[in-house]
């Protein structure tokens, strides 16, 4: 297999030892935790996390040669992000949590159910004043099956923070490194966000291998451990 599992990194140890804090802080506080997600943003003074799950529904994106389907990885990344946001004491918002598309119903076309999704996501990250967006993707490149890795690409305001995303992914996930990119007017989500905003393509599904680790809820641990470790880091 060409990825090789590296020995746990000091982000690793950090995530685990915040997450046993984050733990013990939840039971101290009993029901404290259940207060209104805005009122304890806005005393902590923090961004707000939006996590998007790309695609779902109709779309599901990418497609494997095994019939491994993006939307339902993206979707399975984006969950063990929030739930690891919560042990943390950090809620976040999801755009989806189902297979869902957040087309609005007057569209028509499966054209239009598309643009009106990403419309509808652009617009409820835009609508969350302070917010930080982070979209999981899968990459695909069937013309050349041995591309893999992850990397980040960013809009105008999510520069520094696609930079400490793409440092984390080349340390834990990739085994070799890549730089984080731009993004062009063809990544609509990014051009359309006016907040900070990182969209991550986790791996390559045109790639066999990198697809049977995709498959696995450890590679998706580590992936939703990565990202979520490196955001909070670079939060601005």
């Amino acid at each position: 297999m060409f990825i090789t599992f590296k020995k746990w990194s000091a982000l690793y140890i950090l995530v685990l030892l915040v997450l046993f804090a984050g733990f013990a802080a939840i039971l101290w506080r009993g029901s404290a935790i259940n207060a209104s997600k805005n009122l304890i943003l806005e005393q902590a003074g923090e961004a707000v996390l939006v996590i998007d799950p790309g695609h779902g529904g109709m779309d599901g994106g990418a497609v494997a040669a095994d019939g491994t389907v993006e939307a339902g990885i993206n979707l399975a990344v984006g969950l063990q992000m929030e739930a690891l946001s919560e042990l943390l004491g950090r809620e976040v918002l999801l755009t989806r949590r189902e297979d869902v598309s957040l087309h609005d119903e007057a569209a028509g076309s499966v054209r239009q159910k598309k643009v009106s999704d990403l419309r509808n996501r652009a617009d409820l990250a835009n609508s969350v004043p302070g917010a930080v967006l982070i979209s999981i993707h899968q990459n695909s490149l069937p013309e050349a099956k041995t591309v893999h890795g992850a990397q980040a690409f960013y809009n105008p305001g999510g520069e520094a923070l696609a930079q400490g995303v793409q440092a984390a992914l080349n340390t834990a996930i990739n085994d070799r490194p890549k730089e984080p990119k731009a993004a062009g007017s063809g990544i609509y989500l990014l051009e359309h966000t006016q907040i900070p905003a990182v969209l991550v393509e986790c791996g390559f599904l045109s790639n066999p291998d990198e697809t049977a680790l995709l498959n696995t809820e450890a590679y998706q641990t580590r992936l939703a451990v990565t990202i979520l470790a490196s955001v909070l880091e670079n939060l601005p």
